[in-house]
C-alpha cells in the first residue's frame, strides 16, 4: 500500500510539473511516514516543505497543488488533507486494505521475504566467548541477537554465514590450564597457592577430576607438559559444552574458526608483513605499531611488543583480513559492550585493507540484569558466581529466553525476570504472542467443523471495522519491518511488531465474533485471522521461536 501511494504521489507531482503548476526543478524523492495519530491519516509526507526552496513557493501552496493533481485510478484513497505548514495526509479507503490478505495467504511462509540484499555475502560473527568457562546469560543475549539478525538478513536476500571465533590461544587459555592443573594437584593431596587471577568455580574442579581420569599420570608429568595438557583438555571440554548449549538454544554455526590456526598457518605473520609492505606498520621503541590514528582511532596500536610477542590486535587484524580474503563483502561482529574501545581500531584495520568503512560493523550488546525474586544474580566467570545460559534455558525454555532477549534494543539494558518468563499469562511477552497462534489454530478447527474452510482470499472487501483495518495495516507493514530490521541491523524490530500484532488481535477477538451467521463475513474474518497467524509464525520463525498449535 505504501508503494502504491508513493506511486500516486509521484505521478501527481509529475502531472503538476507538466501542467506548469509547479516549476521544473531538482526535487527530492517523495517519502511517506505512518502518523502516530490515526486522525492524521494512514500516510503523510513533508515533501512540500522539503522542496519549497527549489520551487520558490510556500509549502502549503505546493501541497494544495499536489493534492489537486492526484488521480486515484484504483480508488484506494478516501481523502487527502493539507495540514499544518504543508503536510499531505493520505487516508486510505478501509476496503482497500483487504488486498493485503491476498498477499499473505498466497505467499504464506514467504510473505515478508525480499531480495533487498541482492545476494550480498555477509558474515555474522557472534558469541565467540573464550572457552574458559560455560556460557552465561549475557552470552545468551548476544546469541539471540546474532542468530536472529542472520535470519533477518537471509530473509531479505543476503547470503549469510554464521561464524564462531574460538579464542584458543594466548594468556587466558594458559590461565585456564594453570587453574585446572592446580585444582588437580589439590585433588591429589597437595597444598597449592591458587592465584587471584585464576578461574574458579565448581566447573574448574570438575574439569580437574576429568583430566585426572583421562591422564592418570598427570601429576607425575613435567609441569610444562602437564599445563599444556590441562589447557588443551579444558578448552576442548568447555568448547564442547558451549556447542551443546548453543545447539539447545537453537543456534548452529556454519564455521567454527580457531584463533590458533592463524598462528599455525602463518596468517598472523603474513598479515603483518602485508601491512608493513603497505607502510601501515612502522617500528618505534623496539616495537611495531599499526598506524590506526590516521583512520580516526585515538592513537596508533602496538602489534608486536619489544619482546617480540604479538598482541591480540595482531591476530584480530589477521582474522579480519582472512574474512575478506574468503570473499565476504560485509562483516558484522557482535561483541559485548565492554569492547566498545576496540571498534575503532578494527575499523582502521579494515580501511587499511582498502575496504569501505561501512563494510565492517560492530554491534555492542549490553549485559542482562538477571533477576530472581527482585534480586539481581551475580555473573562473574572468574569467581564462578554466575548463572549459565544452560540453567536459564533449562528453567524457562528456549522460546522464552530467545524472545525476551529481543524485547529491547541490543544496546539497552535488559531486566530478565525468570519468574515472569515461566508464567502462562499475558504479562509474559512470548506467551502473549504464541497464544495468538494457538488461539487461531483453535478458531480454524471450529470453523472447519461448521464447514467453513479457506480456499483463497475473500472475493468481497467486507473487513471495514476499525479493529480489522488496524490488523490489515499491521500485516501490510510486516515486510517493511523486516527490511528495516535488516538495514538497521535491529532484529528486535520483529519482536516489537509481533507484540503489536498480538495486541491488535486480542483487541479484535474480544470485540468481534470471527465465525457467525453471515457466511461471507465469516469467510473474510477467518481469512483475516489466518493471515495474522501466518505473519506471527513467519516472525517467530525469524526469531527461532516455536509456533504452538495449542497451549
Amino acid at each position: 500500500m505504501k508503494s502504491e501511494i508513493i506511486g500516486i504521489l509521484k505521478e501527481a507531482i509529475e502531472r503538476a510539473v507538466e501542467k506548469g503548476l509547479l516549476p521544473g526543478a531538482d526535487y527530492p524523492e517523495p517519502g511517506l511516514e505512518e502518523p502516530k495519530i490515526e486522525q492524521h491519516g494512514d500516510f503523510a509526507t513533508n515533501w512540500a516543505m522539503a522542496c519549497a526552496k527549489a520551487a520558490r513557493m510556500a509549502p502549503a501552496k505546493i501541497a494544495r497543488i499536489v493534492q489537486d493533481s492526484v488521480e486515484d485510478k484504483q480508488g484506494v484513497i478516501e481523502k487527502i488533507e493539507v495540514a499544518g505548514p504543508g503536510f499531505l495526509n493520505f487516508f486510505v479507503r478501509p476496503q482497500a486494505w483487504n488486498s493485503v490478505l491476498s498477499a499473505v495467504l498466497e505467499k504464506g511462509a514467504d510473505f515478508g521475504r525480499s531480495n533487498l540484499g541482492a545476494g550480498q555475502k555477509v558474515q555474522v560473527e557472534f558469541v565467540s566467548a573464550n572457552p574458559t568457562g560455560p556460557l552465561h546469560v549475557g552470552h545468551g543475549r548476544g546469541a539471540a541477537v546474532g542468530d536472529s539478525l542472520a535470519n533477518v538478513l537471509a530473509a531479505t536476500g543476503h547470503a549469510v554465514q554464521r561464524e564462531y571465533y574460538i579464542n584458543d590461544s594466548g594468556r587466558q587459555i594458559r590461565t585456564l590450564g594453570l587453574s585446572v592443573y592446580l585444582r588437580a594437584r589439590e585433588l591429589g593431596g597437595s597444598k597449592v597457592d591458587f592465584p587471584q587471577d585464576g578461574y574458579q568455580g565448581d566447573y574448574i574442579r570438575d574439569l580437574a577430576k576429568e583430566a585426572l581420569d583421562k591422564q592418570p599420570g598427570l601429576l607425575d608429568m613435567e609441569e610444562d607438559k602437564a599445563l599444556a595438557f590441562c589447557a588443551r583438555f579444558a578448552a576442548d571440554s568447555i568448547l564442547a559444552g558451549i556447542r551443546k548449549d548453543l545447539e539447545d538454544f537453537g543456534v548452529t554455526y556454519d564455521c567454527w574458526f580457531s584463533e590458533q590456526s592463524l598462528y599455525d598457518s602463518g596468517a598472523v605473520e603474513g598479515s603483518l608483513a602485508f601491512f608493513k609492505e603497505k607502510g601501515q606498520i612502522y617500528q618505534k621503541d623496539d616495537a611495531f605499531w599499526f598506524a590506526t590514528e590516521k583512520y580516526n582511532d585515538e592513537k596508533d596500536r602496538v602489534v608486536v611488543r619489544a619482546n617480540g610477542l604479538t598482541t591480540y590486535f595482531a591476530s584480530d587484524i589477521a582474522y579480519h583480513k582472512n574474512k575478506f580474503d574468503r570473499g565476504f563483502e560485509r562483516i558484522i561482529d557482535i561483541w559485548g559492550a565492554d569492547h566498545h574501545g576496540y571498534v575503532n581500531r578494527i575499523c582502521a584495520a579494515v580501511q587499511a585493507l582498502g575496504r569501505e568503512k561501512n563494510s565492517f560493523t560492530a554491534l555492542l550488546v549490553t549485559l542482562v540484569n538477571l533477576l530472581r525474586g527482585g534480586k539481581p544474580l551475580a555473573m562473574s566467570t572468574r569467581s564462578g558466581e554466575f548463572v549459565t545460559l544452560k540453567e536459564v534455558v533449562d528453567e524457562v525454555g528456549k522460546d522464552a529466553a530467545r524472545f525476551i532477549f529481543l524485547t529491547r534494543h541490543h544496546e539497552s539494558p535488559l531486566d530478565f525476570d525468570l519468574e515472569l518468563a515461566k508464567e502462562k499469562s499475558n504479562d509474559n511477552p512470548v506467551f502473549y504472542v504464541q497464544y495468538v497462534h494457538a488461539r487461531i489454530c483453535s478458531i480454524e478447527k471450529k470453523a472447519a467443523q461448521e464447514g467453513l474452510i479457506i480456499t483463497g482470499p475473500p472475493e468481497k472487501a467486507l473487513l471495514t471495522e476499525a479493529e480489522e483495518v488496524r490488523l490489515l495495516k499491521s500485516l501490510a507493514r510486516y515486510p517493511q519491518v523486516l527490511e528495516s530490521a535488516a538495514c538497521l541491523l535491529e532484529p528486535h524490530r520483529i519482536t516489537f511488531h509481533l507484540l503489536e500484532l498480538a495486541a491488535l488481535f486480542h483487541a479484535y477477538y474480544n470485540k468481534h465474533r470471527v465465525v457467525g451467521e453471515d457466511k461471507d463475513l465469516s469467510y473474510a474474518r477467518l481469512a483475516l485471522v489466518l493471515a495474522v497467524r501466518q505473519v506471527i509464525k513467519n516472525g517467530l520463525g525469524i526469531l527461532c521461536v516455536s509456533s504452538p498449535e495449542s497451549m
